[in-house]
């Protein structure tokens, strides 16, 4: 449904932020990153169904979602090791666009193949509810689909590329979104047609 959309006050897009040389650095950093926290592939609260999306974390916590819940770890669930640091060039991102005085505490990095999906949902396990979100994507071209604060509202599609950028601030940080299907042989970037987004959150303290 497309009909009567209005983009919510705090939704940016930010698109070929990064050049070509700068996604390669980014794609390094992802690469360096799960060699030390292995992409794994984490499971549906309640159901136990495995999700089409493989993840890892940048940052002193990592998003977990498992079947007891979602929640937020220190430490990867299979090495039981920390996650490794997020890069600089994504903090300096965080501080160019985010309008955040502190920085990240989570960074997901989340890998689709070609027939990944994700649903639409709310990112609502922070404390730092007001808090901005910033999203990276690297490689195909994805159909990212965002909503209002209810998931029957009006929805609007757009076509994400390698090297945009999205932020999720003031009232499009409680707006539903998604990913509806990935775009196979829309970049050279990721080898066969994957992609790649990267995520940061503030978490804050209980």
């Amino acid at each position: 449904m497309t009909s009567k959309f209005e983009f919510p006050d705090g939704f940016r897009l930010l698109p070929e932020y990064f050049s070509r040389a700068a996604q390669e650095k980014l794609l390094e950093n992802v690469r360096h990153g799960v060699g030390i926290a292995p992409l794994y592939r984490a499971v549906m609260p309640r159901t136990g169904q495995p999700l089409s999306v493989r993840g890892s974390n940048f940052g002193p916590l990592g998003w977990i979602s498992e079947k007891a819940g979602y929640r937020y770890s220190p430490s990867h669930p299979v090495t039981n090791k920390p996650w490794p640091v997020l890069p600089d060039i994504l903090l300096e991102l965080w501080n160019a666009v985010s309008g955040w005085p502190e920085p990240p505490e989570a960074c997901l990095i989340n890998y689709y193949d070609a027939k990944a999906r994700l649903g639409l949902h709310v990112d609502a396990d922070e404390n730092a509810k007001h808090a901005p979100i910033v999203s990276v994507s690297l490689g195909a071209t994805a159909l990212y689909r965002l909503g209002g604060h209810a998931r029957d509202n009006p929805t609007r599609s757009l076509r994400l590329s390698s090297g945009d950028v999205v932020v999720l601030g003031g009232d499009a940080r409680r707006c539903y979104h998604g990913i509806d299907r990935i775009y196979p042989d829309t970049s050279t970037l990721l080898p066969k047609s994957g992609r790649i987004n990267l995520t940061m959150r503030v978490v804050g303290r209980a």
